[in-house]
């Protein structure tokens, strides 16, 4: 049965468009071998290779890009999003990028404006597959976005959001990777977006890492790859692709390869014990993408060149060792790590050369483009090499079912974008995840009879998705709701002397106060202001809200708790065990080192407390 549209025409069927363009799609399709999964609306690989056959340069060519592009409309964006477009892509909608360019993949951005709301999005995707299936021989497009859950997320609430991969790893449980993955991904396929640049396979060896970190599900590489193999699992449970990245491992630098090129100094022996469990895991449960990683890694390639670019480490390693023969995306090429060897003209092409069949968000589209397929019509690059990476992305957009029905369902999003169960479930996994890492005196659990007036204070991050917190507000309230009289006090990241004087001073109308840590370091004001306001004699809760290593500079909080991360659901988690209305479970999945000797572990993996029965 067919879906019905998220606009107010009706939605023509992919059959309808096909025919109607008569075009040698239609044709390649009407003449394939029947198969079970023909049947079903999937075209076979016989079906596929013969499409590809028919295809011209440029349409192959367009297959492989996955771009951005501005505007919540794929035909009538903003003025403001039309002129972006225009300068950065030389067109000025969706509609107009798909005609020129045949680009394969659309990338979602808050950013770029296009995830107001569920149904702006589902609207949004539909306008893109109208405009491709519109041209002729038209092709789905697939639609894609980062929603890793946690630090980075595209698409924010009403639609339902999950714990970072770190909180996760703190609760330890597969079937909640799986649960999050299977949840997440039914949302995503609701909202036509069938790829999610998730989970994340780093294995975060680093605490300085200033990239990954939370993103990571931990340090210990077989606790890692379980957990991503579950969730890949989970994805491609609800028909959207998981993605794992960024291969060969970005765990162990300090260098964020968004602006710099890290090098990773494993030895190759190295590399096989603490990189490469989750990719393996994720190759073996069957991951539709691996993404790859800006960095070098001189043991497994000594050219200087980044992995992004080297045939030795994603043909060599990837697809002939470790088997894989799935879609290979680039991260980002507009990233400073790709960019600091070679030109945005010769990146592509070396990508392509190297193994790569995705290009990712090329800073200028149209040099890219034009790049590849002047490489091809001089040589440098076959056509043959470019099929066989169209070859795969068409694969994969069959296994998605995006040949037999690329459209949303106005209902199917009202049903299941930020459903309650979906909202619940979120809720539980997020309990379970709350992990106390001090808990001096048994401070913990707050009494509403000994401590009912609170002060809420501290760091106020943005939220990823710019829909939630801020945190100390959202402890306030949610610490409210649970029966104590709670105000908050926004003293960001690096708060001066008289925002911690005004601290101290509302600190002696509470009968205990929580303070939101964000990112401490040595030195940090942060610290200092947990230290005055600990000795005001009023009892201190520190909660981490990113990262669970600022334990280490806050000797003045008596109890100390890491929620790893700062959205709504993290932080009413916390909210939570600070009451005593659930006892904390989570267990460090990273080792904390002491602030005075980092070559020493404070608090080790597994480390957690919990209050008595």
């Amino acid at each position: 049965m067919p879906h019905s549209s998220t606009s107010s025409a009706a939605q023509p069927s992919r059959r309808t468009l096909l025919a109607a363009g008569a075009g040698v799609t239609a044709a390649a399709l009407a003449t394939g071998t029947a198969s079970a999964r023909e049947t079903s609306g999937a075209p076979d690989d016989d079906t596929l290779r013969s499409l590809v056959s028919r295809m011209s340069l440029e349409e192959k060519v367009g297959q492989l890009f996955v771009t951005r592009v501005y505007g919540h409309s794929a035909t009538d964006p903003d003025p403001a999003d039309a002129d972006a477009n225009l300068k950065e892509l030389g067109v000025r909608t969706a509609a107009e990028l798909i005609a020129k360019y045949r680009v394969g993949g659309v990338i979602y951005f808050a950013w770029a404006h296009n995830t107001r709301d569920p149904h702006q999005i589902a609207a949004l995707s539909d306008g893109i597959q109208r405009a491709s299936l519109a041209a002729e021989r038209g092709l789905p497009v697939l639609i894609s976005t980062d929603q890793e859950h946690g630090a980075v997320a595209r698409v924010g609430a009403p639609a339902t959001l999950f714990p970072g991969a770190m909180a996760v790893g703190a609760g330890g449980s597969r079937s909640d990777a799986r649960a999050l993955g299977r949840i997440s991904g039914a949302e995503l396929r609701a909202l036509g977006i069938r790829q999610d640049y998730a989970p994340d396979a780093d294995v975060n060896v680093d605490p300085a890492n200033p990239v990954i970190g939370v993103r990571s599900f931990g340090s210990e590489p077989a606790a890692v790859a379980g957990l991503v193999a579950a969730q890949v699992a989970g994805y491609q449970g609800s028909g959207v692709a998981a993605c794992a990245k960024h291969f060969p491992g970005h765990g162990d630098t300090a260098v964020d390869s968004h602006t710099g090129f890290p090098v990773i100094t494993h030895s190759r022996a190295e590399w096989a014990r603490l990189d490469a469990p989750p990719f393996r895991a994720a190759i073996e449960a069957g991951v539709d993408v691996i993404m790859t990683a800006h960095l070098m890694v001189p043991a497994l390639d000594d050219s200087g060149d980044p992995a992004t670019l080297s045939r030795p480490i994603l043909t060599g390693l990837l697809r002939d060792e470790l088997g894989y023969d799935g879609v290979v995306i680039t991260d980002s090429l507009a990233m400073e790590g790709v960019r600091t060897k070679y030109g945005d003209d010769r990146v592509p092409v070396l990508a392509l050369k190297a193994g790569v069949d995705q290009l990712l968000n090329p800073p200028d589209l149209g040099l890219a483009w034009n790049a590849v397929l002047t490489a091809v019509r001089e040589g440098e690059l076959t056509e043959a090499r470019l099929e066989e990476s169209v070859l795969r992305v068409l694969r994969l957009k069959a296994r998605l079912g995006l040949f037999r029905d690329p459209y949303t369902s106005r209902r199917e999003v009202a049903r299941t974008v930020g459903c309650r169960a979906h909202l619940a479930a979120a809720d539980r996994i997020a309990e379970r995840t709350t992990t106390l890492l001090v808990n001096e005196g048994g401070l913990l659990p707050l009494s509403r009879r000994r401590t009912p007036r609170l002060l809420v204070a501290g760091a106020d991050p943005a939220s990823p998705t710019g829909t939630t917190g801020p945190p100390t507000g959202v402890l306030a309230e949610a610490l409210t709701e649970l029966g104590f009289t709670a105000t908050a006090l926004s003293t960001g990241t690096s708060p001066s002397a008289a925002v911690v004087a005004r601290a101290v001073a509302a600190a002696g109308d509470a009968d205990a106060v929580v303070v939101a840590t964000y990112n401490v370091t040595a030195g940090s004001r942060q610290a200092a202001l947990v230290r005055e306001l600990a000795a005001t004699g009023r009892p201190v809760v520190a909660v981490a809200v990113r990262n669970p290593y600022d334990v280490a500079h806050l000797p003045g909080a008596p109890a100390v708790l890491a929620a790893y991360g700062w959205t709504d659901v993290e932080v009413r988690a916390a909210a939570r065990v600070i009451a005593g209305r659930v006892r904390p479970r989570g267990k460090l999945p990273v080792p904390v080192p002491r602030a005075d000797d980092p070559a020493a572990v404070l608090l080790p993996v597994g480390h957690g407390l919990s209050y008595r029965a």
